[in-house]
């Protein structure tokens, strides 16, 4: 067996952190397990348990597999995960190419109507660079999307890991980003209906109608990735 000398404690230190860092991480490579009480919605290593929105049990296009993340890589559409969740408390990571703009769905149903005629929507966007953002608040990272804008800035920039988590208990809705809870709603109280009123939802009878429903990542043109898509169901 082969010696190896190490001449002084800053070298040995070097060495420590080499051999604790490992190899680099492989694509494809399965997911971390679930915390305590969720179950991953996504494996780490392909789209099994998704589909394209309207489009089950066809070969998923436009999303692939990248360094363990669901990366949307070409024209596709709508990524939806198979199962259905009522009460759930969601958690992934995302990350988004710069100028981008997508989206997390929940409560969604899969019907003739684009899916955002019906499902709620988490931002996710590039801030700094999509013309969006310049669209309103509610467009911003974390908003519901075109009802309520996020609490404070709490995304990092295009290009590093952000942390999502979606509350939903019956009408009672939280969207947390990056340990900050950004928005809280009730759907159907005196101040949902006001922004409603107001917003292009208006005219979408089906719209944030579901209480129960899939959870789907959206296609919007750009790449963007996610990774550790894990739930727990709220429902008593």
């Amino acid at each position: 067996m082969a010696i190896i000398r190490v001449p002084s404690p800053i070298c040995a230190a070097l060495v420590a952190c080499v051999l604790a860092s490992g190899p680099a991480p492989a694509a494809g490579r399965a997911a971390a397990a679930p915390r305590a009480g969720f179950v991953a919605l996504f494996d780490g290593r392909s789209t099994q348990g998704w589909h394209l929105y309207g489009r089950r049990g066809e070969p998923v296009a436009g999303w692939s597999v990248r360094d363990g993340a669901l990366v949307r890589s070409g024209a596709g559409g709508d990524l939806v995960g198979d199962a259905q969740f009522g009460d759930f408390e969601l958690r992934l990571e995302w990350k988004i190419a710069p100028g981008g703009n997508s989206g997390v769905f929940y409560r969604v149903r899969e019907n003739d109507e684009p899916v955002y005629h019906g499902a709620l929507e988490y931002q996710v966007l590039d801030d700094r660079r999509h013309p969006d953002a310049r669209n309103g608040a509610d467009r911003l990272a974390g908003a519901l999307y075109g009802l309520y804008p996020p609490a404070r800035a709490a995304a990092r920039p295009a290009g590093q890991w952000n942390a999502a988590r979606i509350v939903a208990r019956g009408d009672r809705v939280e969207h947390w980003l990056n340990g900050v809870r950004v928005a809280a709603f009730e759907i159907g109280s005196r101040d949902w209906n006001a922004r409603l009123a107001r917003s292009k939802f208006k005219d979408w009878p089906g719209f944030a109608g579901a209480r129960r429903g899939a959870i789907a990542l959206q296609d919007h043109g750009d790449e963007v990735a996610y990774r550790r898509i894990e739930i727990r169901a709220l429902d008593r």
